[in-house]
């Protein structure tokens, strides 16, 4: 792997692209269930709404299983858990495919779940080192991407194949997928065995600090308010934008390509200046919310706010994934399981309270005010992470001595560099 002293300004190493790509094979089987439950369900003798627990099962699959498996392969050589994270995940998808058991396909896509928690948090942690701190956000970004790309592509590819040649040649065709994808890294990731000096101690005791805390908040909070609102959108864009049934799935292409965007603006610029990146874009965020309640009524002006809300949440994403990491030091790799589980969480957390606000008086527009609600929110950490960092840039500042005029400089860039 090549030193990132070495790279170009801005190149990222191919590594970072690997991973993205498994990132995207991931991705797809996460959210691509959703659209092949009506063929599922009676495969395997249930409800639809039965089935959906297949959904449910893998986001618990990857808000406890992530830290879990993170801690459990620690000792392991990074290369051979993402080898190992990707076989168990093909192994789970061939046993979906191979048996009528719901109950079966149900632990399959739990323990599926287990390996993408597992691959999150030791390919973030591989990214962010490969590329550097002066790319780290970018890298995240890029990795974030394939998964942003598999809801633009994959998800749909994804669906319309199980709906033509049914769910178990899909389940067939992404465990062939993950293998080739196992190879790839077995071959192509430089062998990088794990520190000896890192331990289960040493990365629970990287959860001490505030500011960790603080972008994990972040993080469950934007999502919880984006895909909140993204969950139910489809009712909001038949019943009180008068778009066509037919025309939905260019909607959320269009939310898609926001969420694309708005990662690659986050890695552009989050390294160098990440809080003045994430405040107004979670400001943002809560305004083109704010502003889809009363201005949905119009096509144009929908889609527009769809938009707007996907390009300015996700620029948040991959900045509060590279300071958590980032706070950690030399113990990431928990946090970074952690901050897949606070995506997680702040989803599910998000869309079932927009649930409720989707059957209560507020109707369609019920989910667009939780949203707004959790995405206001994300500015208390954010704003808290701004403040920590200018208030420790000021300790350093006023501790210089006469003595201490050789190292002053070179300590207060060090502690601009993170909240600006």
């Amino acid at each position: 792997m090549p030193h990132p002293a070495a790279l170009a300004p801005g190149k990222l190493p191919f590594v970072v692209w690997m991973l993205a790509a498994g990132t995207f094979l991931m991705g797809t089987t996460e959210f691509v269930i959703a659209g092949i439950l009506p063929d599922i369900a009676p495969d395997l003798g249930v409800s639809v709404s039965h089935a959906g627990l297949l959904v449910t099962a893998f986001a618990v699959g990857m808000i406890l299983g992530g830290p879990t498996m993170a801690l459990a392969t620690l000792r392991l050589p990074q290369r051979l858990t993402l080898v190992l994270a990707l076989t168990v995940f093909a192994a789970g998808h061939i046993l979906a495919a191979l048996t009528s058991s719901f109950t079966v396909v149900l632990a399959a896509r739990f323990v599926t779940a287990l390996a993408t928690g597992a691959f999150w948090a030791v390919g973030f942690v591989i990214a962010t080192a490969a590329a550097g701190s002066a790319n780290a956000t970018r890298a995240v970004s890029v990795m974030m991407g394939g998964l942003t790309l598999a809801n633009v592509v994959g998800v749909p590819a994804g669906s319309l194949a199980g709906h033509v040649t049914g769910w178990r040649d899909l389940f067939w065709a992404l465990a062939a997928l993950a293998a080739l994808a196992a190879a790839a890294i077995g071959r192509f990731l430089p062998r990088t065995p794990q520190r000896a000096q890192v331990s289960v101690r040493g990365e629970i005791r990287a959860l001490r600090q505030g500011r960790l805390w603080l972008a994990l908040a972040a993080a469950a909070l934007i999502m919880g308010g984006v895909l909140a609102t993204y969950t139910y959108i489809t009712p909001l864009l038949t019943d009180r934008a008068g778009i066509p049934v037919g025309a939905v799935p260019l909607v959320l292409v269009a939310f898609g390509a926001g969420a694309l965007g708005g990662t690659a603006i986050g890695g552009r610029f989050g390294d160098r200046r990440p809080m003045a990146t994430t405040i107004p874009a979670a400001a943002a965020t809560a305004l083109a919310l704010l502003a889809l309640i009363p201005l949905s009524t119009t096509p144009a002006a929908a889609v527009t706010l769809i938009f707007l809300m996907a390009l300015t949440g996700f620029t948040i994403n991959p900045v509060v994934t590279a300071l958590a990491v980032r706070f950690a030091g030399d113990a990431p790799t928990l946090t970074s399981a952690l901050t897949t589980s606070a995506y997680n969480t702040g989803i599910a957390a998000g869309s079932a309270l927009a649930s409720q606000a989707l059957a209560s008086s507020l109707g369609v527009t019920g989910p667009a005010l939780i949203g707004t609600l959790f995405t206001g929110l994300t500015l208390l950490p954010l704003i808290a992470l701004a403040t920590a960092a200018q208030r420790g840039t000021t300790r350093i500042v006023t501790q210089n001595t006469p003595d201490a005029q050789v190292s002053a400089p070179r300590q207060t860039t060090e502690a601009t560099s993170t909240q600006t």
